[in-house]
């Protein structure tokens, strides 16, 4: 057994736990975001054992989770939020009990990392995700198009008015793939390459 089974019993219970609740402060379409859908996936991913699914959710999570860390960090040492995404995490009218469990962003990317260093890459990660994005952002546009779930009209949740929406979308669609995904699969895959070689 790679992965302890504490680890595995521990995120399935806290999985039980956060889906319900995030579930009634925000709706259905939530789980469409894709850190929400990772914590899911994540937990598949223990049990199983996957280095497929957990180099999926790494080339697809982990720049943006980190980015939610820095931004958290910086609002909580300056007050300012260098990049912007958390400030619902000191928002008053949401229940803290929701914005403690958001912290799982904080778990997510050194879990990750973890799980690849300890299971291996598996360089289909990033082009699994790419097609996880294809079939999202399209669903995330057309439904439920208030919520800009995973800014798929706009970014920072505010829909953009600069180009026809399916322009923007198109863009979105081969843009993160090749700006996020592939340069974090070529950084895991040189990062454990670098570590299969020590």
């Amino acid at each position: 057994m790679r992965i302890p089974l504490w680890l595995k019993v521990f995120w399935t219970v806290w999985v039980l736990i956060w889906a319900p609740i995030y579930w009634r402060q925000y709706g259905a379409q939530n789980f469409l975001f894709f850190c929400d859908l990772g914590n899911i996936l994540i937990g598949i991913g223990l049990w199983l054992e996957s280095r497929l699914i957990f180099s999926w959710q790494a080339c697809g999570l982990l720049l943006f989770q980190t980015l939610f860390i820095v931004d958290l960090a910086g609002a909580l040492v300056s007050g300012r939020h260098l990049i912007g995404g958390t400030e619902y995490m000191f928002d008053p009218s949401i229940p803290a009990t929701v914005r403690l469990l958001s912290l799982f962003h904080v778990v997510t990317p050194p879990l990750l990392l973890w799980a690849v260093w300890r299971l291996g890459y598996d360089n289909r990660g990033w082009k699994l995700q790419t097609l996880t994005t294809w079939i999202l952002i399209p669903i995330n546009y057309f439904w439920r198009p208030q919520y800009d779930v995973n800014w798929a009209r706009g970014l920072r949740f505010h829909e953009q008015h600069a180009v026809p929406g399916i322009v923007y979308v198109i863009m979105y669609l081969v843009a993160v793939p090749l700006a996020v995904y592939f340069p974090t699969h070529r950084l895991l895959a040189w990062w454990m390459r670098d570590r299969n070689a020590a």
